[in-house]
Order: structure tokens, then C-alpha cells, then sequence
């Protein structure tokens, strides 16, 4: 799935099987995004950007919510 945004919302289920984005939640107005790594330690977000960046092709930084499920991500054109 391709996430057009430069900044958006995203909704984090951590210690998941497997890493990926699990869709669009219209109502929350947010992407689903299913992380393989525990939520402490910091993990997850390190997870995080890791794989969003490979997935999207793009540099990618979390601006809001390092200690909560619901984050808002920006991504970075790579130079």
C-alpha cells in the first residue's frame, strides 16, 4: 500500500506477527500500521521508521506520539 502523504497519522499495533500497513481508517483519519517489534524500549518506534522508510522509499521521522499507539509521521523526499 503507498501512503501519498507527507504527514499523516498512524495508528501502531505493536508486537504483531510481521511488520506492514494494514489499511485506511476512515474514521480515525489514520493508517493502520502493524509493527513486529515490542512496544518498549523504544523498539517499536525504531521498528517503525525502519520499515516505513524501506516500504516507502522515503526518510521518515515520528513529529508526535513516541509513547502512545497513535503517532503523526513525516516523510522526507531522500537526497
Amino acid at each position: 500500500m503507498e501512503i501519498p502523504e507527507k504527514v499523516f497519522r498512524a495508528l501502531i499495533k505493536p508486537g504483531a506477527g510481521r511488520s506492514e500497513i494494514l489499511g485506511f481508517d476512515a474514521e480515525r483519519k489514520a493508517y493502520r500500521i502493524a509493527i513486529k517489534a515490542p512496544a518498549h524500549d523504544n523498539k517499536a518506534n525504531k521498528e517503525l521508521i525502519r520499515f516505513l522508510a524501506k516500504a516507502l522509499g522515503r526518510r521518515v521521522a515520528i513529529k508526535s506520539g513516541f509513547s502512545s499507539r497513535e503517532k503523526l509521521i513525516e516523510t522526507f523526499i531522500n537526497e
